[in-house]
């Protein structure tokens, strides 16, 4: 396989990410739908941290914020924050078995969740409550389960 199909494989993978993001669920189901963008950073910027990085996740965090609709650059930044501590994290989290990187998958995405309440809560009165951080807990759960066929795509098309 070439790089620039390794390449090309990541990138369906935010795309998938993007998918899941805006697709219709149920409300009662809303409060629990995973991070999925951010846990797509999260695996590559692990993975692969020399192709993946704060930059890669500044452009996707762009993207999402156009998608959804949301301040401009609100993603961007939460993303790349998470991005950054993932970087300087990752020889430890890779190390962990899949249980233990959920638990870190879980503070992560709770970083990720706090930086957009931030930003949400500086440019206008947002009100939230406690089901606010279930997206963390939810992503958490979905991480080893995901990282499966995240590895065998990394497999299948030598990305390194």
């Amino acid at each position: 396989m070439t790089r620039s199909e390794g390449s090309l494989a990541i990138v369906f993978t935010f795309i998938f990410a993007y998918i899941f993001t805006v697709m219709a669920l149920p409300s009662s189901l809303e409060y629990v739908r995973p991070e999925w963008v951010a846990l797509i950073v999260i695996y590559w910027v692990i993975a692969i941290p020399h192709r993946v990085g704060v930059i890669i996740a500044w452009i996707v965090g762009i993207f999402q914020d156009v998608l959804v609709g949301a301040v401009l650059g609100q993603h961007a930044l939460a993303l790349s924050a998470v991005a950054y501590v993932a970087y300087v994290l990752h020889m430890r989290i890779r190390v962990f078995p899949v249980w233990q990187q959920s638990l870190s998958v879980l503070l992560l995405v709770g970083v990720y969740l706090m930086i957009v309440l931030m930003v949400q809560r500086t440019v206008a009165t947002s009100h939230w409550t406690l089901w606010y951080w279930l997206p963390a807990l939810s992503s958490a759960i979905v991480w080893p389960w995901m990282v499966l066929p995240l590895r065998w795509l990394r497999k299948q098309y030598a990305i390194n």
